[in-house]
């Protein structure tokens, strides 16, 4: 298939925001992809490879004007302003292209495989072991290829596949719909879905959906592929957990470590995170662990990774710990320094799937898998009751030994992937907001450009009358917000470098979060995490102080 006949469709869904007319879109194009569906399903998802797979394109939005430059021959400050302008590298590649002052002899018409094939190519870059300079050289003269021979739409989307801002507004539902349209006339599309949370896989979904049926429910689970995890449910009282899962329930400690994937194959050990990255590399304290601790030879753990003090025993914050799971260097020596005990709570494999069988199957059999060893790896703390004064003990025991709060779970029920469907549900202490200042931002791309998105919050120093950042919101708001944000911060913009802004502390919004950290990263100390806007306070006009955010700090320890 031409590219541009990809591009086409892109242009399309970038047209309209309604979810079925995308769906259609979707579907006359995956039946006209024939051989090149495989690829063509990825690149819908802006992506070359599946989720899980770990080789990434790694190239940031400075190098790729270096490669838009040296494409088009266009200078860097056109291309930067184009960008600034538009909100969007993308257009700023299309504009470059159609403007570009350098031609090539021969050029080549682009076809989805040669974009596959050569992005690719780029990815598996990083494993050549080259130094860092001449590594992304040879990247950027291979993606520069591709410009040079592209039309200008195309270099659009190029660019948006590289830096990983397609963002058409399809997700894996449209995807998956599209796909019953287009080879089962809508009428299996939980059939799809049960063949993706198995694979993490469209690609492998999509040419199981060619060949029919029959192939679709085929597809299982396999180890060494990560699936994705069972999510939760928040609730904010225990009786409300219990109508949400029933009596009597499972209850566990939550831990603030890591939930980790532990797949043991033929006696090999491999760690997937919650996003499905592989780090086995990084805790191989871990895979000694499951080695020497766990007795099936073929499985699946659901587990969470917990830091802890080497000096005390203390557990530790799930930011220190995560300082391993990106570091490729020095893994010995910060092994040392961050110890971890893997807490293993649901076995999801055992030479066979277990996914439909009921929890309490699951932990029983989980328990005659392993063998306990404090500090090594040991099951979750667990109960099983059906009285609310025993759940809020073990609450307040969790919350004393330094957790984030307990997990209610249903013992009659199946293990579903990916789903918030009520099976578990957390129960954590509701933390105090804070009204802090947003003091700087970034103009966003993609859809949402020409608004000012990740936003930076400020607590304000009142001995050194000045204003600190506290943590950085970029998730939950809805478009409405965005563009009440960037009506009230433009006017307040102080200075502008790239994407990046400062603005005068004037806008003071109230922030939920569901914790502080300490961190060197931010200015004032501390972080939060996962902070989110409840509302703009209309009625304030300064900050929450430093010394409250470290009063809250010390309040939840």
């Amino acid at each position: 298939m031409k590219y541009s006949k990809l591009v086409e469709t892109y242009q399309q869904l970038d047209q309209t925001q309604a979810t079925l007319e995308k769906t259609d879109i979707l579907a006359e194009l995956f039946k006209e992809s024939d051989e090149d569906l495989e690829h063509v399903v990825l690149l819908a998802l802006g992506r070359i490879y599946p989720e899980w797979m770990e080789p990434e394109i790694g190239v940031s939005s400075q190098t790729m004007i270096d490669v838009i430059h040296q494409a088009t021959g266009r200078g860097k400050d056109e291309i930067e302003e184009v960008w600034k302008e538009k909100g969007d590298l993308g257009f700023a590649a299309e504009e470059m292209v159609k403007n570009k002052t350098q031609q090539k002899l021969m050029s080549k018409t682009l076809t989805v495989e040669m974009v596959v094939d050569r992005l690719r190519k780029v990815a598996e870059m990083d494993k050549e072991g080259l130094s860092q300079s001449v590594n992304q050289d040879k990247k950027k003269k291979e993606i520069a290829d591709l410009i040079s021979n592209a039309e200008p739409v195309e270099a659009r989307y190029i660019t948006r596949t590289v830096l990983n801002h397609l963002r058409l507004g399809i997700g894996e539902g449209t995807v998956r719909d599209a796909l019953d349209e287009a080879f089962f006339n809508g009428e299996h599309s939980e059939d799809i879905q049960r063949a993706y949370d198995f694979t993490n896989d469209f690609s492998r979904v999509a040419k199981a959906c060619q060949e029919g049926l029959e192939e679709v429910n085929s597809l299982d689970i396999e180890l060494f592929r990560p699936i994705k995890s069972m999510l939760a449910k928040k609730v904010d009282t225990i009786e409300e957990g219990f109508d949400t899962v029933g009596k009597p329930a499972a209850i566990d400690y939550k831990y603030d470590g890591m939930r980790a994937q532990i797949h043991v194959k033929d006696g090999d050990v491999k760690v997937f995170t919650r996003r499905l990255e592989d780090v086995t590399k990084q805790f191989p304290d871990v895979v000694k662990a499951v080695e020497e601790n766990v007795k099936s030879e073929n499985c699946i753990i659901d587990s969470e990774i917990v830091g802890y003090n080497p000096e005390d025993g203390s557990t530790i914050p799930f930011q220190r710990l995560s300082k391993r799971i990106k570091r490729k260097y020095d893994i010995q020596k910060l092994k040392k320094e961050i110890p971890v005990e893997v807490r293993p709570f649901d076995l999801i494999y055992d030479e066979e799937s277990l996914l439909n069988q009921p929890y309490r199957e699951r932990w029983e059999k989980l328990n005659n898998s392993i063998e306990e060893e404090e500090k090594i790896l040991r099951s979750v703390d667990h109960e099983e009751t059906s009285e609310e004064e025993k759940v809020q003990e073990m609450q307040q025991k969790s919350l004393s030994d330094g957790h984030e709060g307990i997990m209610m779970k249903s013992l009659d029920a199946e293990y579903k992937p990916g789903s918030r469907v009520g099976y578990m549900v957390k129960l954590k202490p509701v933390m105090e907001t804070l009204d802090l200042a947003i003091i700087g931002a970034k103009w966003s791309e993609g859809r949402r450009s020409g608004w000012l998105g990740r936003l930076y919050l400020g607590c304000y120093d009142e001995e050194n009358d000045e204003y600190l950042e506290v943590g950085r919101m970029a998730t939950g708001l809805t478009d409405k917000q965005f563009q009440e944000i960037t009506e009230k911060l433009k006017p307040l913009i102080t200075k502008e470098e790239g994407r990046k802004v400062e603005v005068r502390p004037e806008v003071i919004v109230e922030a939920e979060y569901e914790e502080i950290q300490k961190s060197p990263e931010y200015t004032s100390g501390y972080a939060l995490r996962f902070p989110r806007m409840k509302q703009f306070r209309e009625d304030k006009d300064e900050a929450d102080s430093l010394e409250k955010v470290k009063g809250l700090y010390e309040d939840q320890k």
